[in-house]
């Protein structure tokens, strides 16, 4: 009877060999520390090549996360099904609590991994992950080598390790946290299909468990046959389903000690004993435990770090263009530097030379200016974003791209290119209302007017048309900004001013307030507030209610002076100015009223007089 059961083992473990399909191990490697997870990002990046340009390879990852996303949908469905009846392990717990999470982060991978995203970044030329972007093979080896407990420490030793040997792209950095949402969601996957396969095993040893205590309590000579068929439909005898026929079986009638002689005969094969092979399964049930929590963690973690910090910090960049000579870039809000980035970004894709060659030019041409009168010469932006751009480009060899070639064009030549817009969609547009106008038969004196009606009508289509393009197509340029989020430096001490009339008393009091409230939202040691006023215009310089009013607003600027006094001595001011006779208007008024308010703060603050 023995040799029976064995036979039919061995013809159901072939079978099963044959039709099971392979199931991917979890992302569970060697555990390492920081220094050694920074050599061993070092020694990968030695190892992998990458494929020089972009664009040329297959897009992968969407079609891989779409395979997680329909794994991980079917784990939950058939986990909830199971819940209702029977015991799930932990890791089944963590995962089916917290998969709203999970899907929560599907959807924000795939909003921000857009159709053709990997072509945009290197490839991989060798290893498991060929013809996948680099970066995401960092994402995996960093999961896979910290049990997917991801923390700010690890992720810049590793990356920071990998760049002492290859800088990686700007594009790169900035992809890493939705890559290493994915490497997170792909582990999640993989220990959802082992737990499948765990849960189909427990299912099964469930059910053979309740036939075979059936069987000795109303059959016990029927027990050898029952036996020999749970030998031929389970012959791998894995550690899920040992471990849970053997808790069911344990401390149960005699007559199943026969199928608990059959597993023990099994195990010893493999040289394992029951009490090894529960304790094996109890400390991997702790393990995967242990895994999907520090997943589910790091998913929660990724929606906090600071990423724009992070993308700096591993920046080769961003270290070169922080040596300007002007000692610009570095005072600089995100918003501007970041700009400054993708232009180098850009510039680099379309020529031969990397990204921190194109930055290292962009600061040898500012350094070449450092010296002259013109400071503005010696920043780097004056090469990135100004018009210094075009020497920068014809350094870096660029090669422009087609459809860059008309946007260009338009740039350089932008009243041209606008009016020669609307010309061109106004004569043609004109040209197909007068063709039909000459078939009716009109000539003469009435065929001009009609010529001329069109014109103008077609005119107004031809400007409508090229705006509504010029909307659409034209982007708009954001101006450099300085950083002042930490409060203004004394170098910029600013001014607040206030061009206003003084007309009636009421109207002052209503700028004092105004004033306050604007001193009360910016209380900055280096802001300043002022009115600036003028007289309503008048047939005669002066005018009775006149020093009423300016002795109103002094009084009130003094007594805002003297209410806040305890933050600054001196914060709010009044400049004023006298009518001046206007030979146009026959009127006596403030010189070019708010234009020329500015214009004489300006000339009476860079030393001129206060006349």
């Amino acid at each position: 009877m023995a040799t029976l059961i064995r036979r039919a083992e061995n013809r159901a473990r072939r079978k099963e060999f044959q039709e099971s399909p392979a199931v991917e191990e979890p992302l569970r490697e060697e555990l390492l520390s920081i220094d050694l997870l920074k050599q061993h990002a070092y020694s990968l990046a030695q190892e992998r090549r990458v494929m020089n340009g972009r664009g040329r390879g297959p897009d992968l990852l969407l079609p891989r996360l779409a395979s997680n996303e329909i794994l991980l949908r079917d784990y939950n469905v058939r986990t909830l099904e199971v819940e209702k009846n029977r015991r799930i392990t932990p890791a089944a717990e963590w995962l089916l609590d917290n998969f709203h999470l999970i899907e929560d982060q599907i959807r924000t991978a795939q909003r921000h991994l857009p159709r053709g995203f990997n072509r945009q970044l290197p490839l991989l030329l060798n290893g498991p992950w060929k013809q996948f972007p680099r970066v995401y093979e960092i994402a995996l080896e960093l999961v896979s080598h910290t049990d997917g407990r991801i923390d700010a420490l690890h992720l810049a030793s590793f990356v920071t390790g990998y760049q002492e040997v290859v800088p990686l792209h700007l594009g790169e950095l900035w992809a890493i946290p939705i890559m290493l949402r994915l490497a997170l969601i792909e582990n999640l996957r993989r220990v959802a299909v082992r737990l499948n396969v765990g849960r189909k095993d427990r299912d099964r040893a469930d059910d053979w468990a309740a036939r075979l205590l059936e069987t000795a309590e109303a059959n016990p000579s029927r027990l050898i046959i029952v036996v020999g068929e749970m030998a031929r439909m389970h012959p791998l005898l894995r550690r899920e389903f040992a471990s849970e026929i053997l808790q069911r079986l344990q401390e149960k009638s005699p007559p199943v000690k026969l199928a608990i002689n059959w597993i023990e005969e099994r195990l010893a094969e493999d040289g394992l004993t029951i009490e090894q092979l529960l304790q094996t399964e109890s400390q991997h049930q702790a393990a995967t435990q242990v895994s999907v929590g520090n997943c589910i963690g790091s998913l929660r973690l990724l929606d906090t770090l600071d990423w724009r910090k992070f993308v700096e910090e591993q920046s080769v960049v961003e270290r070169t263009m922080r040596d300007d000579p002007a000692g610009i870039y570095p005072k600089m809000n995100f918003a501007t530097r970041d700009l400054y980035r993708h232009t180098v970004e850009r510039i680099a894709r379309c020529s031969k030379k990397k990204e921190p060659e194109v930055a290292a030019l962009a600061l040898g041409l500012a350094q070449k200016n450092d010296r002259r009168d013109d400071d503005r010469l010696a920043h780097v932006g004056f090469f990135l974003i100004g018009k210094g751009i075009h020497l920068l480009e014809r350094a870096a060899e660029i090669k422009i791209p087609l459809r860059q070639i008309l946007p260009r064009i338009a740039r350089r030549n932008p009243l041209l290119f606008y009016l020669g817009s609307v010309i061109g969609i106004s004569v043609l547009a004109a040209i197909l209302v007068l063709h039909w106008v000459m078939a009716v038969g009109t000539t003469g004196w009435v065929f001009c007017l009609l010529a001329w009606l069109t014109l103008l009508c077609t005119s107004q289509l031809g400007v409508s048309l090229v705006n509504w393009c010029a909307t659409l197509f034209v982007k708009p340029s954001p101006l450099p900004r300085l950083d002042f989020s930490k409060g203004i430096p004394s170098e910029h001490t600013t001014l607040v001013v206030v061009p206003t009339l003084l007309s009636r008393v009421s109207g002052i009091e209503n700028l004092m307030e105004a004033l306050e409230v604007r001193y009360l939202a910016n209380r900055d040691n280096q802001v300043f507030f002022a009115l600036l006023t003028d007289f309503c215009d008048a047939p005669e310089e002066h005018q009775m209610a006149d020093r009423e009013l300016l002795d109103h607003a002094a009084n009130g600027i003094r007594d805002l002076n003297q209410k806040y006094r305890p933050d600054r001595p001196c914060v709010f001011f009044l400049f004023h100015r006298p009518r001046r006779w206007n030979d146009r208007e026959q009127v006596w008024m403030g010189y070019e009223r708010k234009r020329g308010k500015l214009a004489d703060l300006n000339h009476f603050l860079r030393g001129g007089s206060g006349e």
